[in-house]
């Protein structure tokens, strides 16, 4: 099994550090048009979460982004330094009272975009799955 790392200091503008990440996994691993659009808006999504909330903006705190390939699966591991949160009480973004708010919809496009979603270390630590075949 391989495993690729990059760590980041906590700064919304490394995004595109972590999209030409996601470009080289691609090219890499061959990854097609519409696997490669969950992956990419999806862990995009996850590192923006770890940046945000996990590490409140704090620069002195890394994300910590790890790929791994197993099989027929790739594995996304987003790794942040905060406290982590509570994965299992999060308000419907869907639901009426919150279709308005700005914010509140990148677990829920994580969880649909991805085949599999779990949560540790309290959430401070998300792995997202996508199945190659």
């Amino acid at each position: 099994m391989e495993t690729i790392k990059i760590e980041i200091p906590s700064i919304t503008d490394n995004i595109r550090i972590i999209e030409s990440f996601i470009d080289n996994a691609r090219e890499k691993f061959n990854l097609n048009d519409d696997i490669y659009g969950n992956i990419m808006i999806a862990v995009t999504e996850s590192v923006n979460n770890a940046i945000m909330h996990g590490n409140k903006n704090d620069r002195n705190k890394n994300v910590t982004l790890s790929l791994s390939l197993n099989r027929n699966t790739i594995n996304f591991t987003i790794r942040d330094e905060g406290i982590g949160f509570d994965f299992q009480n999060l308000p419907d973004p869907t639901s009426p009272e919150n279709l308005d708010k700005p914010s509140g919809r990148g677990i829920f496009l994580m969880k649909h975009l991805s085949d599999e979603v779990n949560f540790s270390n309290n959430g401070s630590l998300v792995e997202l799955s996508f199945y190659m075949s």
